[in-house]
């Protein structure tokens, strides 16, 4: 009895002593999780957190450039609700919004379906068509600006040398012409960042799938329609939902093209956001316009996370 006893001692210190280290190395583990997440979290603080939690202030006082303001609650956003401007900013923001994200999903769905086919040159396209997204906004958008300039268009000169119109077009300077000529761009600048993710998608679906409807005797449309489609959705819904937020918000295009004119045709909450705050001064006014935002980006990544979590299931 006294000799088993002796010899469990031993035992149970070696595994006290185990647990021990054990216990060592998940604090050392932990320890350095944190110290490997602070860099993130300290510029999630700085650059997100900081700045919403100051236009929240803002928004509830009447502070202006030069004066500290005194707090007027929620004026600032029912003041915004009586305004004309406001409301077309608004109008003009989902409207913008909508006509880019559903002319980019066409787009970028065709294109990428495109891609995903052998012909030669493919690697070449796949990898040309991403130059639109690559160059900056404001660089590309400055190289527009000069093609929908009304005395120096090239667009008009060619459009008058194919006799197709007499006059020059007014693509900035008109109300009517204006929003379509924002549109182009962003169009033109977001496709290829639909029509890439979109073909990252289409590049895993099985092959084996496509064989074995052809065996069944499916045509082209029923493939694309029972196989293509439902298997690339998860792809798709999460691109879309990144495409809407960043429309919604944007301001480099439209500023750098018409600045929110002609007769604020263009104006969208971004960019009435950015003259109300910081051009006239009024730090409050601004602040609440843009957190009208903030209800439909928050929507938009609900839906996003509500959506990865239903994959992940």
């Amino acid at each position: 009895m006294g000799i088993s006893h002796a010899v469990g001692q031993p035992e149970e210190r070696r595994q006290e002593i185990a647990r021990h280290r054990w216990q060592i190395i998940q604090g050392r583990d932990a320890t350095q999780g944190y110290i490997m997440v602070a860099p993130a979290i300290i510029l999630l603080i700085v650059l997100v957190a900081y700045p919403f939690c100051l236009a929240l202030w803002l928004s509830l006082t009447n502070k202006t450039v030069g004066t500290d303001g005194t707090f007027v609650g929620l004026h600032n956003f029912t003041n915004q609700l009586n305004s004309q401007i406001f409301k077309m900013a608004f109008r003009n923001t989902v409207w913008y919004t909508f006509l880019t994200t559903v002319i980019k999903f066409v787009l970028g769905f065709g294109l990428a379906l495109l891609l995903n086919q052998e012909f030669f040159g493919r690697k070449f396209f796949r990898a040309a068509i991403l130059m639109p997204w690559i160059v900056p906004s404001v660089l590309s958008t400055m190289a527009w600006l000069w093609l929908f300039d009304s005395n120096l268009s090239s667009l008009n000169w060619l459009f008058k040398h194919l006799h197709l119109i007499h006059k020059n077009l007014p693509f900035l300077t008109d109300p009517n012409w204006a929003m379509g000529s924002i549109v182009t761009v962003n169009v033109w600048r977001g496709t290829p960042f639909l029509a890439i993710t979109i073909l990252a998608g289409l590049q895993t679906i099985p092959r084996d799938l496509y064989e074995a409807a052809s065996i069944d005797g499916a045509g082209r449309l029923t493939k694309f329609a029972r196989i293509t489609v439902p298997l690339v959705m998860p792809v798709v819904t999460i691109v879309l939902i990144v495409s809407i937020i960043g429309t919604f918000s944007d301001i480099q295009i439209v500023y750098a093209l018409t600045g929110g004119g002609p007769i604020n045709s263009t104006q969208v909450l971004a960019t009435l956001s950015y003259s109300s705050g910081l051009k006239s001064g009024l730090l409050g006014q601004g602040a609440a316009i843009s957190l009208y935002m903030f209800p439909v980006m928050l929507l938009m990544v609900v839906l996003q996370v509500w959506n990865v979590r239903r994959l992940a299931k």
